[in-house]
């Protein structure tokens, strides 16, 4: 049976920091993020919002019918973005944790390595709950934009939070890029790049 995927609006945001929260929050990077699981608790959710909220304005955000699994999209244009464009990283902190640095440095670090010179659509954050992790959620939203991709020519970013997804999203035919993302003194993120594939 197909899962049926329909577009997010802002009618659905507090379901979807829900959703972002509690599927986060036990990643490696969030975890290092908020490294006490007490205050995790308390600030995550506000953070994984900021994303949210910038895919919902700057982007789309893809959610699975039932609101079990979403994923959040931006289209990134060819051409180094003005240094002020990018307020997001501080935006994350300011508004979840603000004296907490690795809030900001998180967005500052995988900021620097976003490729910039080819147009390409940008998979900012893909989540399930976690009861429904492991049933294909996650690749039915993901193989839904990857398929417009290659209609179009268009390629497609992200980072993996860890060797296991990395190995997922290899599976769709993402590579890595070469270069990961090291967190000071915590888990490293992998940039990905997928180039469309010719349907011929």
């Amino acid at each position: 049976m197909g899962v049926e995927i329909r577009r997010a609006g802002e009618g659905d945001r507090e379901r979807l920091v829900r959703l972002l929260d509690d599927a986060f929050q036990y990643d490696p990077v969030s975890s290092w993020v908020f490294p006490d699981e007490s205050h995790r608790s308390k600030v995550h959710g506000a953070f994984m919002g900021v994303f949210l909220d910038v895919a919902l304005s700057e982007g789309w955000v893809d959610v699975t019918e039932d609101g079990a699994a979403a994923a959040l999209w931006l289209h990134v244009p060819a051409g180094e973005p003005e240094e002020e464009e990018d307020d997001t990283p501080a935006r994350m902190r300011e508004i979840a944790d603000p004296e907490n640095e690795r809030a900001e440095l998180v967005g500052r670090l995988t900021g620097a390595v976003h490729p910039h010179d080819r147009a390409h659509d940008y998979l900012l954050l893909i989540a399930a709950t976690p009861e429904r992790q492991g049933e294909g959620l996650g690749t039915a939203l993901i193989t839904s934009v990857l398929e417009r991709c290659d209609r179009t020519g268009m390629p497609a970013y992200l980072e993996a939070s860890s060797e296991r997804s990395r190995g997922l999203y290899e599976r769709l035919g993402f590579a890595f890029m070469g270069r990961a993302v090291q967190l000071p003194d915590g888990p490293r993120m992998f940039p990905m790049w997928r180039e469309p594939r010719d349907e011929g």
